[in-house]
C-alpha cells in the first residue's frame, strides 16, 4: 500500500521519481526493474480493483535492503508498495499515485524451524506450499489456506483465512512475532516465541491485516500444527441458487 502518498493523493514530481530509480538502479543493478511488462504485473492482484502502473519494481534480498530502499523513498516523498506473488483480491497492491513496488519474493528462506516448540521463522516471501513441504518429515504443518499458493507475509499482511480457520484461527492467531520496516525505513521487531506474554503493546496483531499501510512485514514467526491423523470434508448440494436462502 503507499506509505508515502499524501493528503492531496498527488502523483510525486517526475523529477524526484527520475532521480530515486536512477539511485535504486545503481543500489540494486537488474534487481530494479521498469520494464512495462514487469511493472503492469506489479499493478494489480487477483481482484476487480483498479490497478496502477509503479514508475519501478525492485527486488530486495535482505531487511536491510528494503530498510534502505524505504528510506530513499521517504526522502522524496514517493510512495511504497509492498508486493509478494498478486494473489490477494483487497487491491492493496495497486500503484495508484505511482511509486516503488518492492516484491518480496526474492526474500524466500525458511530461516528456523523449532519442531519441538511448534513454531517457525520465515522470510516474507517463503510460499505457504513451500513452508509445508519444507515440513515434511516433521510431522507438523502450516494451516492457514487462503485458496492461493500465496506468501506468507501477504497472508500476515491480508490477515488471510480459508477453509480451516474454524480449527485452527486466521492468520491473527498464528502469528507469533514480525519484522517489519516501517515507513521512514526503521527495521522494528514484534511479539516473540513465548505463546504468552502481556507486557507492552500487542504491535503484532496492529500490523496483522493492515495490508501494507503501516510497514513491510519482511519476516514471520508462525505457530506449527502436528498433522492430523484425518480430515473430513462435507458437500452440501441445492438444485438451485435461491434454495440456499429458504427458511
Amino acid at each position: 500500500m503507499n506509505l508515502h502518498a499524501d493528503v492531496h493523493h498527488a502523483r510525486p514530481d517526475a523529477r524526484d521519481v527520475a532521480d530515486l530509480v536512477t539511485r535504486l538502479s545503481a543500489d540494486l543493478g537488474d534487481r530494479a526493474v521498469t520494464s512495462r511488462a514487469i511493472r503492469d504485473q506489479h499493478s494489480h492482484g487477483e481482484g476487480m480493483a483498479e490497478a496502477g502502473l509503479p514508475d519501478v519494481v525492485v527486488f530486495p534480498h535482505t531487511n536491510d535492503e528494503v530498510a534502505a530502499i524505504v528510506r530513499l523513498c521517504h526522502a522524496a516523498r514517493v510512495p511504497v508498495i509492498a508486493f509478494g506473488v498478486g494473489t490477494s483480491l483487497e487491491g492493496h497492491v495497486a500503484a495508484l499515485y505511482g511509486g516503488v513496488s518492492i516484491d518480496l519474493s526474492h526474500m524466500n528462506r525458511v530461516l528456523a524451524v523449532n519442531a519441538e516448540d511448534l513454531d517457525c521463522r520465515v522470510q516474507a516471501g517463503v510460499l505457504r506450499e513451500q513452508l509445508n513441504a519444507e515440513l515434511k518429515g516433521t510431522g507438523l504443518f502450516f494451516p492457514i489456506d487462503p485458496g492461493a499458493n500465496a506468501t506468507i507475509g501477504g497472508m500476515a499482511a491480508t490477515r488471510a483465512s480459508g477453509t480451516n480457520a474454524v480449527r485452527y484461527g486466521t492468520m491473527r492467531e498464528n502469528v507469533l512475532g514480525l519484522t517489519v520496516v516501517t515507513a521512514d525505513g526503521r527495521i522494528i521487531r514484534t511479539g516473540g516465541r513465548a505463546r504468552k506474554s502481556s507486557a507492552g503493546y500487542d504491535l503484532t496483531r496492529l500490523f496483522i491485516g493492515a495490508e501494507g499501510t503501516l510497514g513491510i512485514i519482511t519476516e514471520v514467526q508462525l505457530r506449527l500444527y502436528g498433522v492430523p491423523e484425518a480430515i473430513c470434508a462435507g458437500v452440501c448440494q441445492f438444485a438451485a441458487l435461491e434454495a440456499r436462502f429458504r427458511r
